[in-house]
Formats: structure tokens, C-alpha cells, sequence
């Protein structure tokens, strides 16, 4: 038979569990169910946590695009697109993506397209600029920067 938790007690396993690291508010409602907390105190429980700086979507779209674009090297589109999975706001999504120098943004996009270029096989240019393109373009960077990033890396060879 399934635990269940006091008011206290669950928020303050849920205080530990923002203080590790930054969470949505999507995460903590699924943590409350699976920690079988009464649904009456789910929403008071996250109230608090917002109250005492435990849970902020700000931070959490800022420290998730940061964290995404260095470690995992994805681009804008697909954290976008995660971020909005988790039901973050669109300013939340605006904040955290300004987080991105587009510096850093360029010279990311480039090393990809040369390391994936560098490991690619095929049999023209068109086959392997397509294949180098498209495994970018899955990262979540922008097709129309990527192409010209391709085609500026790997230009014609008349």
C-alpha cells in the first residue's frame, strides 16, 4: 500500500527537492501525485513553495535553456519546444532563450556543422550537405541559419 503524505512533510521533501535543482511547476504537480498527496493540498503545497522562492518558472526556463545549449548543444526550436511541453509561458520561454548569446549561438551551430561534416560519408555534395544539415536541424537550430551555415562551410566546388 502507497505512503501517504502529511501536508508538512510533503512540502518539505518538496522544498528538497527544488533546492537540488530548479524545477516547473509541471514536475512538482507530478512528484505530489506520485508522493499520493491529498489532491486538496496539492495546489496549497505549491503555492508555498512559490511563496518561499522554492519554485520560480523564470529561473527554471533560464538555468533549462542554459544548461540544454552548452551540455547538449541543442538550438533555439528545440528547447522551444521542450519548454512549452512543460507548460512554460511564453515570457518564461522569451527570458529563458535571451539567455543564448548569438555569438555563442553562431560558433555552436558552425563547430556542429563541421563535426558532423567531418564524420559524414557520401556520395555528392548535395547527399552530404543534406545529411549534415538535417542532423543540425534536428538539434532544434533553424533551418534557413543552418543551410547557410552548410553552404558557407561547404561551398560549391566549381
Amino acid at each position: 500500500m502507497p505512503k501517504w503524505y502529511s501536508k508538512e512533510e510533503a512540502l518539505q521533501k518538496l522544498q528538497h527537492y527544488c533546492a537540488y535543482q530548479d524545477r516547473c511547476h509541471q514536475e512538482v504537480r507530478q512528484q505530489l501525485r506520485d508522493m499520493n498527496v491529498y489532491p486538496d493540498w496539492r495546489e496549497e503545497i505549491i503555492v508555498a513553495l512559490i511563496e518561499e522562492n522554492f519554485l520560480n518558472e523564470e529561473r527554471f526556463a533560464r538555468s533549462y535553456v542554459r544548461g540544454k545549449f552548452r551540455m547538449k548543444k541543442w538550438g533555439r526550436v528545440r528547447i522551444k519546444q521542450e519548454l512549452r511541453r512543460r507548460n512554460i509561458s511564453d515570457y518564461c520561454i522569451r527570458k529563458g532563450l535571451s539567455e543564448i548569446e548569438e555569438a555563442a549561438y553562431s560558433e555552436t551551430l558552425n563547430e556542429l556543422v563541421e563535426k558532423k561534416g567531418d564524420r559524414t560519408d557520401a556520395a555528392n555534395l548535395w547527399a552530404f550537405r543534406n545529411k549534415v544539415a538535417h542532423f543540425v536541424i534536428n538539434k532544434g537550430y533553424e533551418p534557413a541559419m543552418v543551410w547557410s551555415a552548410v553552404k558557407e562551410i561547404y561551398p560549391d566546388s566549381t
